[in-house]
Formats: C-alpha cells, sequence, structure tokens
C-alpha cells in the first residue's frame, strides 16, 4: 500500500479519540457545561445539542467489566448490554460517571431491563421506541422526542426553542453528512485506504463533542484522501467485503481485522458503525422539525423494527454502490433480534443480490479469533 505517512496519523489519530476524550470530557464539566450519555443510534443527539449538551457514546465494547455484570445480570445475555451494564456499575467509563443523565431507549428486552437496574444509581430518561415504521409509530416516537426536549429543559435549565432544535440539526446533518461522504471513497476499486481505517474515523468520530469542527475535520480529511488517491496512492485491489449486522466497536474489531488480514478489504459498514447512525438526514426545512427528527431515526434499519424492511432496501443499495463481492453477517451472542434476521439476510444476499455471505456469532472475548480467522480466509479465498 502506498500512502503518505501523515495520512495514518490521522487515522491513529482518530483511533485514539475516545481514550483522548476521557480528559476532555472532565474538562467540558468542570466548566459547568451538562452531558448526555448514550448507547444507541435511536438516541435524537439533535435535542441534546439544542440544550447546549455534550452528546457522548458510553462504554459499552469491551468484556473487561463483565464478570462484575453477571454479578446482577444473566450470563446468556447480550455481550453488548453486560459490558454497558459492566461499566456503568464499576464507574470504570469517564464518560458513564460525568454524564448528568444517560438517555436510554426500548429497543429490545434486555436493554429495558438494564436501564431498569441502572436507574437505581444513575438518573435514566427512557425513550419509548415504537417497534415499527408507520405514520402512527412517527407521532408516536415524535412525542417522546418533545418529552425528552423538555426534561432536559428542566433538568438543565434552558429554554429549548424549536430554532435551536433546527440550528442543531442543520450542524448536526453537515457532520452526518461529512461522514458519509468520507467513507462514500470506499465506492473507489481499488479502495484509497483500508476499511479498518475507515472504521477508525467513524468510531473515533463518536468522540468529539463539538459536531460542527468535525464536519470542517472530515470534510478535509476526505479531500486529503481523495487527492492521494488521484495521485496514485491506494490500497491494492482486494475482495471487497460489506459487514452488516451487529454494532461492531471495542473487542469486536477482530472481525474487522480477520477480513484485511487474511486478503480483503471491507468496503462498507451498514450497521450501526456506519449507515446506520449516518447514511440518513433530517429535513431541517420540514415544518414540524420534531416530526422530521422522528421519521429520520424511525427510517433505521434495526432488527427491533417488525418488519424491518428498511434494513434489506440499504443493504442492497450498499451492495450495488459499494461493489461488494461478499457479505458478512456479524450477530452477537444472544442478540436474537440480528439472529432471527439471519436466514432472511442470507436468503437475499444469496438470491437477490447473487453473491456469497456469511453469518459469525461472537462476543467480546478473544478467544474465538483463530476460528474467526479460519472461516473469513475460506469465505475470502472462495471469492
Amino acid at each position: 500500500m502506498q500512502l503518505v505517512q501523515d495520512l495514518p496519523e490521522i487515522f491513529e489519530s482518530f483511533a485514539e479519540q475516545r481514550k483522548k476524550s476521557f480528559l476532555m470530557v472532565k474538562e467540558w464539566k468542570d466548566q459547568g457545561k451538562p452531558i448526555v450519555g448514550s448507547y444507541c443510534t435511536y438516541f435524537p443527539k439533535e435535542i441534546a445539542m439544542a440544550a447546549g449538551a455534550a452528546s457522548v457514546s458510553l462504554c459499552s465494547t469491551s468484556d473487561e467489566t463483565i464478570a462484575e455484570a453477571e454479578k446482577d445480570l444473566p450470563k446468556n445475555l447480550c455481550p453488548l448490554i453486560k459490558s454497558s451494564y459492566g461499566f456503568a456499575k464499576t464507574d470504570k467509563c469517564p464518560f458513564f460517571y460525568f454524564s448528568d443523565v444517560v438517555v436510554g431507549e426500548s429497543t429490545c428486552d434486555g436493554k429495558k431491563k438494564m436501564y431498569e437496574l441502572m436507574s437505581e444509581f444513575k438518573d435514566v430518561f427512557f425513550l419509548r421506541l415504537p417497534h415499527e415504521q408507520t405514520e402512527l409509530a412517527v407521532q408516536l416516537y415524535r412525542n417522546e422526542i418533545i418529552r425528552l426536549k423538555d426534561y432536559l429543559s428542566e433538568k438543565f435549565q434552558v429554554d429549548i426553542t424549536d430554532e435551536m432544535v433546527r440550528e442543531a440539526t442543520r450542524v448536526n446533518n453537515r457532520a452526518n453528512q461529512a461522514l458519509k461522504d468520507f467513507y462514500g471513497l470506499m465506492k473507489h476499486d481499488p479502495t484509497p485506504i483500508s476499511g479498518y481505517d475507515v472504521f477508525k474515523v467513524l468510531y473515533g468520530s463518536t468522540f468529539k463533542f463539538d459536531r460542527a469542527a468535525l464536519a470542517e475535520e472530515i470534510i478535509a480529511l476526505k479531500q486529503k484522501t481523495e487527492e492521494e488517491y488521484k495521485a496514485g496512492k491506494h490500497f491494492e485491489k482486494r475482495p471487497r467485503i460489506l459487514i452488516t449486522g451487529c454494532p461492531i466497536g471495542g473487542a469486536t474489531e477482530k472481525v474487522i481485522r480477520a477480513v484485511e488480514e487474511n486478503g480483503g478489504v471491507v468496503v462498507g459498514y451498514e450497521n450501526c458503525t456506519g449507515e446506520k447512525a449516518i447514511g440518513i438526514q433530517v429535513d431541517e426545512n420540514a415544518e414540524d422539525i420534531y416530526e422530521a427528527i422522528s421519521r429520520r431515526y424511525l427510517a433505521i434499519g434495526c432488527s427491533v423494527m417488525t418488519p424491518n424492511n428498511n434494513r434489506f432496501q440499504t443493504l442492497g443499495d450498499m451492495i450495488s454502490e459499494y461493489h461488494a463481492d461478499g457479505v458478512l453477517d456479524m450477530t452477537l451472542q444472544a442478540c436474537h433480534t440480528y439472529a432471527i434476521e439471519t436466514n432472511k439476510i442470507r436468503r437475499f444476499v444469496n438470491e437477490e443480490k447473487g453473491i456469497p455471505y456469511l453469518n459469525v456469532e461472537t462476543d467480546y472475548s478473544q478467544s474465538d479469533v483463530g476460528q474467526l480467522n479460519t472461516r473469513v480466509a475460506a469465505f475470502i479465498e472462495m471469492l
């Protein structure tokens, strides 16, 4: 691979952003600014931004605190839930420690009960997420978003106006569009960079509090990467893999490495690391900004939705646009909604899109890395 030295340094800076933000969140708190923590892409961060709060993703992707969590939670529960609760319970997550409130959501039953336990030692605001994508659901979630606005207004003693929400929407839209344009560079064949470098930027960006500054940073990074590509400096041509399924981050980065250390390149992330979180814009000019925010978030194709047609639409579009040679569907152990969808996704990828599919089930330990590498290497060799 031929790349100028400073691009890898930029990517590594994003990879280290979570650690750097440990100090930033304390500085933000020392300045008297509010902090809102969340775990899910269904959290409407525009409302927190309008309140003048930093919106931060909370720790949930390591097995470091799972043993402690299992003192209160079943051992056969999803590792993401156990990790989230473990970090909260042990105060080993600075973002959780400094958060004034955690915004939870009724995605799956396990998370709902986790938030119930978490509320015993932390202020938790619970969003009642509808599990369908209908007009009635849009209005129901709109009401929940307004309920969140009213709660944050009272908690932080700030009058959150419609125009403040609209302005926060504009800022967040621009940041999301910048990120979408950046990872859209992977449509090139061969790719300008590795999928792991793309992941570093996407994951690291969730720990940057200033969304306006983030947009400018990503726009500049995209331009620099594009210039290098046009100059002939790019990744070598490889089988192109699209990742779908459960959220990726921390311990599950092993899936990305398994692809790219065995001859493939990850060209896109349909899951919560990428397209689900970033790919949809809020209509910032809509007459009812709260309804527009509701429509944007309810359009996310998560497996908690029944039916979940948007996931298949998005996945199909990405397979075509990113010229994917194969799809890897990553499922976390005991994540029942994604596990149930794997057969439908397999049929869709194989029969409708006509390309190979691989499902891997994993957790946050590293004990399956060898097996994972063997299976992924065989899959890539087949392409």
